[in-house]
Formats: structure tokens, sequence, C-alpha cells
């Protein structure tokens, strides 16, 4: 049962942390973009605890997963790298990648970053129908 709900633990952080972190592309989106914006805006604050999350289960599972089998599974990485992007700024004290401001769209590290997004949201949703 605890696993389980790890599982349910990291699945989640890849989608709230993927979505934290793709934010620039979604609000590009026509008719939802303004709203997701909005309410990244709102929960963007409480990213750090997101990215606490993905680290400390990515972490967990990896370890799990290296020293018991059956293999390291794509889930564990990317919720590591979600929860360092989400945490960068408190680790190194240097500012995070950023798209531009004024609706342009995002360029470089912080395109790469919004593309990571989005590959967690994907990792995120096939680890919520995937048996452990």
């Amino acid at each position: 049962m605890p696993s389980v709900i790890l599982g349910l633990l990291l699945d989640l952080a890849n989608i709230a942390g993927g979505f934290l972190l793709a934010v620039a592309l979604l609000r590009r989106l026509p008719r939802v973009g303004d709203e997701l914006g909005r309410f990244a805006d709102k929960a963007a604050p409480f990213g750090w605890i997101v990215g606490i999350v993905a680290l400390a289960v990515g972490v967990s599972y990896l370890l799990m997963h290296l020293l018991a089998g059956p293999r390291v599974f794509h889930f564990e990485i990317v919720g590591i790298g979600v929860g360092l992007a989400l945490l960068w700024e408190r680790l190194t004290g240097r500012r995070a990648p950023a798209a531009p401001g004024g609706g342009e769209a995002p360029t470089g590290a912080a395109l790469l970053l919004t593309v990571f997004g989005v590959i967690a949201i994907l990792a995120g949703l096939q680890g919520l129908f995937t048996p452990d």
C-alpha cells in the first residue's frame, strides 16, 4: 500500500511540476491559455513544495529500483528532473531561465524547460495508468 501512495505522489508531482514548467507554452493555447496562465500564477509560489515531493519520491524510487529491481523507470528520472528544475533557484541561488514577457515565445533554456514540462506531464499521465 505505501508503494502505491508513493507512486501516486510521483505521478501527481510530475503532472503538477510539468504544468508549472510548461506554462510558458500553455499560455499560448487559444481560448484556455489565459486561464491556465492565471492558475499557474496562483500556484507558482507553491512550486517548491512540488519540487521537494518530486525530488524526494523520485530519488527514493530510483534507489529502490537500483537496489531491488526490476529496473529503473523513466518516471523516476523525470521526477528527479522536475524536482531539480523547480528547486533550481533555491539550490543554486541563481534565477531559473524564464520565458520573455509580453506574450513572446520562449527561446533557448526557457524553451528547453517548457518542453521538459510537457514531457513531465505526459510521463505523469502515463504513470497513472501504468501498473507498478
